[in-house]
């Protein structure tokens, strides 16, 4: 079985999250798929961001939603770094995406660009919200998408099933077997998050998951020979 080392946020233990230099270091270092997170500025456009405001992950301060993108693009993402368009990353590089969407509004936003630039067959789009998941599955029903679940038990299963999703990726600090096996008869796939020591490692690969989502691309070296 194929083993996916995926790089949360492009390689946030390295470089500065969310940014073109983090996802192009994270292809240089071979991770197999890059994880990201999209949210709408105040004119609408789809920009790669985590947090709700700027303040953490830059020299501003303020809702991401309520800053156009020119103001967004005057900030610094960390090392001089821009807050980047996503279709700024899909140029900058080659590697598979997952996408992770806020909410509804990003939803549909993504859906267009999936659709407009053909990337069904690149793009994952995920979310921890089962309605924005529904939603990009009910205009794009090609593309592949993924429930996030940091607090969750055995019913994760059924949420990512309802909601459309065909992979689910949980928090390992609460994953157990059980949960596995659910998810192993739902035919979903599973991704562990966020793998970054060898102990972490050692248990998503001894419970068999399908991939990890990482902050530092060693795991794709190690990953291979972990049992």
């Amino acid at each position: 079985m194929n083993f996916l080392t995926i790089g949360h946020r492009g390689i946030m233990g390295v470089e500065p999250e969310n940014t073109l230099r983090s996802f192009v270091a994270a292809e240089q270092a071979g991770l197999d798929m890059i994880e990201l997170d999209l949210r709408l500025s105040k004119d609408g456009d789809l920009v790669v961001m985590h947090d709700a405001t700027v303040d953490r992950t830059t020299n501003g301060t303020g809702p991401v939603a309520g800053l156009t993108l020119a103001e967004l693009r005057a900030l610094d993402a960390g090392r001089d770094e821009r807050v980047p368009l996503f279709e700024e990353v899909l140029d900058a590089v080659g590697t598979p995406l997952q996408a992770e969407i806020k909410d509804t509004a990003a939803a549909r936003a993504l859906a267009e660009v999936i659709e407009r630039r053909e990337l069904a067959g690149r793009v994952e789009v995920s979310s921890f919200h089962e309605d924005a998941i529904a939603e990009v599955t009910r205009l794009v029903p090609e593309v592949s998408t993924a429930l996030i679940a940091a607090r969750y038990g055995t019913d994760v299963v059924h949420r990512a099933t309802r909601s459309g999703a065909s992979t689910v990726c949980l928090d390992v600090r609460r994953l157990t077997l059980e949960i596995v096996e659910r998810a192993r008869k739902a035919d979903l796939r599973i991704i562990g998050w966020v793998v970054n020591t060898q102990d972490q490692l050692r248990l998503v690969r001894a419970l068999q998951l399908d991939g990890a989502t990482t902050d530092y691309p060693q795991i794709k070296v190690t990953g291979r020979f972990t049992a």
